[in-house]
């Protein structure tokens, strides 16, 4: 059977679609397994806050491959060399933190296209490419890389209209806890000023075609926000489910 490049998250996000999706940061091959039995639309794998690196992301992604989740992944900053060991592999779907201008955004997009439209290095085989057995991954790759820019400061929000302009960002993500943060309101992403600010991120991402996403582990936040625009909701974290779980078994015996 012939194998071919190909992402349907990203024809998913440019499309617009409502996609429901889980954090993954106990960087465990067996909870990133359970995960992907459940039904996401896609799982985010961290690397930024959590204890993950190449060599751990790489049995995450074997475990997702008969999953229906799509995985992404957040690097820990936007580092092109880090960037390329990462798309090498497996990801196709990246979240890049911290993004404050159109600069930083073109440079995400580029470190993920190999020449002439970015530069990203060239490797003849690799497990992306199934280490070298997917016949069209070199000509194809470049328009099967999704890439999401994070907004998450003051820098970020001034210069939003100008970052999800840039081509090849696919969709702008809130930070909200870095975002209220930002904003003065420090653990208080439900303050009025924040909530204007996310909606303000939304509905540029609209008036641009783009998806609009957020972590939102509050059900009601979650709702509240795929009612303000968001296409794409983190719902939960292994992490947070994990915890409140033993927390609340726990206290059914030791309170």
């Amino acid at each position: 059977m012939k194998k071919t490049c190909h992402n349907q998250l990203r024809e998913d996000v440019l499309n617009r679609k409502t996609l429901i999706g889980c954090w993954a940061a106990l960087g465990s091959p067996i909870t990133t397994e359970i995960l992907g039995y459940a039904g996401f639309d896609w799982l985010l794998l961290d690397g930024e806050h959590a204890c993950n690196d190449v060599l751990t992301f790489i049995p995450q992604l074997m475990t997702l491959k008969d999953s229906v989740s799509q995985p992404i992944v957040r690097p820990a900053w936007n580092d092109f060399v880090l960037i390329k060991r990462l798309l090498d592999i497996g990801f196709y779907n990246f979240l890049i933190p911290f993004i404050e201008t159109e600069e930083e955004a073109i440079n995400a997009v580029r470190a993920t296209r190999y020449p002439p439209d970015g530069i990203r290095g060239v490797s003849v085989a690799h497990r992306s490419n199934q280490f070298g057995t997917i016949t069209d991954y070199f000509e194809k790759v470049n328009q099967n890389i999704c890439v999401m820019a994070q907004i998450e400061s003051q820098k970020g929000i001034e210069n939003v209209e100008k970052i999800v302009a840039v081509d090849g960002i696919d969709l702008l993500f809130v930070g909200p806890s870095d975002l209220s943060a930002a904003l003065g309101h420090f653990g208080n992403p439900a303050h009025p000023d924040v909530q204007k600010t996310i909606q303000h991120i939304f509905d540029v991402a609209k008036k641009h075609g783009k998806g609009a996403g957020i972590l939102a582990p509050v059900e009601a936040d979650a709702r509240r926000y795929l009612q303000m625009g968001a296409t794409f909701v983190g719902a939960g974290s292994d992490l947070g489910l994990f915890r409140s779980a033993t927390q609340a078994l726990a206290d059914k015996f030791l309170k």
